[in-house]
């Protein structure tokens, strides 16, 4: 084997390129080649030096977890909603069919969030609103609940399975 300083070696990885065996590696010359092969595999070729190996510098990833928000508000349609509109609309003194027409919308469908069978989705509810000249949204300011983490508070996989004895 040659003296060389651990400056002439170049890094290479740690597996022999000949058996894939993570060893100790020597730079050898085979039939022309240069491979870095364990003790093992260098002897089918003239050893070099030996490889200097670097450790991979692995950098853990901090895993961030989405911070809840303080509060948040979100958009709701009132649980009165079909009286409000059935009232307001009786009180025009239109009924369903003409509703329907002046809003661009079906009449059965009006006759079912009347009824409370359906829910009108927001933008639905604003067209309704701007005809009626009523609120039937409302904001709802909701608070995350803290979320605590203790050993013995969750289920594991163990809890749900039954384990027979011969």
């Amino acid at each position: 084997m040659a003296d060389n300083t651990l400056d002439d070696m170049e890094v290479i990885p740690i597996n022999c390129d000949m058996c894939g065996k993570e060893t100790n590696l020597y730079k050898t010359d085979v039939e022309g080649s240069v491979l870095s092969l364990c003790n093992g595999c260098s002897k089918f070729g003239k050893v070099i030096a030996t490889v200097r190996v670097e450790p991979k510098r692995v950098k853990k990833k901090e895993i961030k977890l989405p911070q809840p928000k303080e509060e948040e508000t979100i958009l709701s349609i009132v649980s009165d909603y079909g009286n409000r509109i059935k009232n307001k609309r009786e009180k025009i003194g239109i009924d369903q069919e003409e509703f329907a027409k002046k809003i661009n919308e079906k009449k059965a469908l009006i006759h079912k969030i009347e009824t409370g069978h359906f829910e009108p989705p927001i933008d639905l509810a604003r067209k309704i609103e701007k005809f009626l000249h009523i609120n039937l949204i409302e904001m709802q300011e909701i608070k995350p609940e803290k979320i605590d983490h203790k050993k013995g508070d969750s289920f594991t996989i163990g809890d749900f399975i039954k384990v027979r004895k011969r």
